[in-house]
């Protein structure tokens, strides 16, 4: 399955955006969905993930009570909505399609992803 993922830009802080990952080719509606994000000069880090159906959500400390993702089946998208938006949380943002159902924050165990979008936001 192919991903994109599309919605960053630039926000002040204290704000919020919504980031789409839409799948093309086939559906990725059988696949947990997760949210990576990778700042310049460090490591790809978990932020969020949704199962299968929707159902179960995982989220990075960093993030909890700030991001919320949901999932569209019928459209093939999963958002991730992020509200109070700091300067830390600038990143490049990726999505990504895991076959599996257990180790949301592991990124080694997604087998497609998305181009990425870059989120800055500004203090």
């Amino acid at each position: 399955v192919q991903l994109q993922a599309y919605g960053g830009g630039l926000v002040q802080a204290g704000g919020s955006l919504r980031l789409s990952c839409a799948a093309s080719g086939r559906t990725f509606s059988g696949n947990s969905v997760g949210w990576f994000r990778q700042a310049p000069g460090k490591e790809r880090d978990f932020v969020a993930a949704v199962n299968w159906s929707g159902g179960s959500t995982y989220y990075a400390d960093s993030v909890k009570d700030r991001f919320t993702i949901s999932r569209d089946n019928a459209k093939d998208t999963v958002y991730l909505q992020m509200n109070s938006l700091k300067p830390e949380d600038t990143a490049v943002y990726y999505c990504a399609a895991s076959p599996y159902y257990s180790h949301y924050y592991d990124w080694r165990r997604y087998t497609s992803w998305g181009q990425g979008t870059l989120v800055t936001v500004s203090s």
